[in-house]
C-alpha cells in the first residue's frame, strides 16, 4: 500500500491469501468476522488453506462443508464455531498448552503466511490495539509474513502488549461491527450460585486471582464482595470483575509483579465489559507465553486458580477438554494456571463443577468416559468443588480420594460410586 491510511475492501485485501498458506485466525471476541465471511466467497480460486486459531466466535462461515475443498481449520481450543467440523472430520485440533502456543509460531513448527487480526483504528501516532484479544494474536503477528487488519471503531484500545503500527498491515479493511458478546451472569443457577460461595470461602484476602471460562468463575467473583485487597492475573476476564473493581476490592495492591494493574490476556463478556475496558490505565493486556507461564503466575502470592471441569473421577483426574472421544474445547490455560497456583506462596489450585450436568448425568464418575482427555493430572489436583462441598485431595492416597470426592458428589450418585470403590479399591468407605 501507497498510503498506509488507505482503506480497502475485503475482497481485494483478501487476494493475498493464496492457496496451500496457512492463516492465523484472530480469536474470542476479536474474531474478524467480516473478514472470514469474504474469504468464504472466494473458495472457488483457494484450496488448501489451513486456518489456525483458538476459540473463535460468531458464525466464521469458512466451517460450513461446502468449503471444505478450499479451508480446512486446525484449532488449537474448540469452540462452537469450530466443534461440528472438528466433530465430523472437517477439522483438527491440536492439543497444547495455551501458553506454549507462541512457540509454535516462534519456532516455525507452525509458520504463519498470513494474519488476520481485528484491530482498534489507528491513534494519531498511528498505532492500532489488538484490543481485548492480545493472547496468542501477539505472537502471530510478529511471525506472519503477512498481516491482514480489519479496523473496527468499536474495538476497545488496550494497554500491554497489544500495539501494531500501520506499516506492520499488508492491507487495512475498514469495517464497523459490535463484537460478540457472552452475559455468563445470566447463564448462572443455583448450583453455580452455591459453587461461587465456596469457592469465595477458600479464597483469602491479598489473594491474586485466575479465573477460567463459564458461569462458575464468574458466580464466584459475584461471592467476593467482603473481600479485600485480591489482585488479578489471569488469562481471561470478564464483567464479573467490573464490580469489584469499582468497589475497591479489586486493587491489586498485594501482588508482587504488576502491582496496581490487573493482567489479562484477553476479555469475553458483554458490551459494559468493553466499553469499561477502553483506555483503562489499569489493565494491561499481556502476551500469553508470558501471562500463563507457571514460573510468572507463582511470583505473586496467594494465587487462587479458579478452573472447571466436565468430569472428575474417583482418583482425581480431570477432564475439562472432551465428552468422552468428542472433543468439547481444548487445554487451554488450565493447567498452567494450576500449576503456577500451586507454586505459590499460599496459593490454592480449585477445580469447580456442578455434581450433575443440567441433563442429571453425574460429573464424579468410577472412571473417565472411554476417549476422555485428562486436562489435569491426579497429581497436580488439590481442591475440588461441587455444590455439595470442598474436596481437599492433595497428599490424600487414593482410598482417601475417592472417599472425600464421594461425599461431594451428588446424594442420589453417592451409593453407586460407593459400590463402584469397593470393587476397585476393596473396602467401603
Amino acid at each position: 500500500m501507497t498510503d498506509p491510511l488507505q482503506y480497502i475492501p475485503a475482497t481485494e485485501a483478501l487476494k493475498l491469501i493464496q492457496s496451500n498458506q496457512r492463516v492465523f485466525v484472530h480469536g474470542s471476541a476479536c474474531t474478524p468476522l467480516h473478514l472470514l465471511s469474504s474469504l468464504a466467497e472466494q473458495k472457488d480460486r483457494l484450496s488448501n488453506v489451513e486456518l489456525v486459531c483458538i476459540t473463535v466466535q460468531g458464525d466464521i462461515k469458512v466451517d460450513k462443508p461446502c468449503y471444505q475443498n478450499a479451508f480446512h481449520i486446525n484449532t488449537m481450543f474448540v469452540s462452537s464455531s469450530t466443534r461440528q467440523a472438528v466433530m465430523e472430520g472437517r477439522a483438527d485440533f491440536i492439543p497444547v498448552f495455551l501458553s506454549e502456543i507462541p512457540d509454535l509460531f516462534n519456532k516455525n513448527i507452525l509458520s504463519i503466511d498470513v494474519a488476520l487480526v481485528q484491530v482498534s483504528p489507528p491513534d494519531q501516532h498511528g498505532y492500532c490495539s489488538l484490543g481485548i484479544s492480545v493472547d496468542i494474536a501477539r505472537a502471530a503477528v510478529n511471525n506472519a509474513t503477512t498481516v491482514i487488519a480489519q479496523v473496527n471503531p468499536q474495538m476497545p484500545r488496550t494497554q500491554g502488549d497489544g500495539w501494531i503500527h500501520i506499516s506492520r498491515f499488508a492491507a487495512m479493511v475498514w469495517h464497523a461491527e459490535s463484537l460478540p458478546e457472552v452475559d455468563y451472569a445470566a447463564k448462572a443457577g443455583a448450583e453455580e450460585v452455591a459453587i461461587g460461595r465456596l469457592v469465595a470461602g477458600l479464597i483469602e484476602d491479598g489473594s491474586t486471582l485466575q479465573m477460567g471460562i463459564g458461569t462458575i468463575p464468574d458466580a464466584v467473583l459475584k461471592s467476593l464482595t467482603n473481600h479485600k485487597d485480591l489482585g488479578i492475573h489471569t488469562e481471561m476476564c470478564s464483567d464479573g470483575i467490573i464490580d469489584l473493581v469499582e468497589k475497591g476490592i479489586i486493587n491489586n495492591s498485594k501482588k508482587r509483579i504488576h502491582p496496581h494493574k490487573s493482567v489479562t490476556s484477553f476479555a469475553i463478556g458483554t458490551q459494559k465489559l468493553y466499553k469499561y475496558l477502553d483506555n483503562h490505565p489499569a489493565f494491561a493486556f499481556l502476551d500469553i507465553d508470558y501471562v500463563n507461564d507457571p514460573h510468572v503466575i507463582r511470583r505473586n502470592p496467594k494465587v487462587a486458580a479458579i478452573n472447571c471441569a466436565i468430569e472428575v473421577d474417583l482418583t482425581g483426574q480431570v477432564c475439562a477438554d472432551s465428552i468422552g472421544d468428542i472433543q468439547y474445547s481444548g487445554i487451554g490455560g488450565q493447567m498452567d494456571f494450576m500449576r503456577g497456583a500451586a507454586l505459590s506462596e499460599g496459593g490454592k489450585p480449585i477445580i469447580a463443577l456442578t455434581s450433575r450436568t443440567k441433563k442429571g448425568v453425574p460429573r464424579i464418575v468410577p472412571y473417565l468416559k472411554e476417549g476422555a482427555g485428562v486436562v489435569t493430572t491426579r497429581g497436580h489436583v488439590h481442591y475440588i468443588v461441587t455444590e455439595y462441598g470442598v474436596a481437599y485431595l492433595y497428599g490424600k492416597n487414593l482410598r482417601q480420594r475417592a472417599k472425600a470426592l464421594i461425599d461431594i458428589a451428588h446424594p442420589d450418585d453417592r451409593e453407586m460410586l460407593t459400590q463402584k470403590c469397593y470393587e476397585r479399591f476393596k473396602v467401603f468407605l
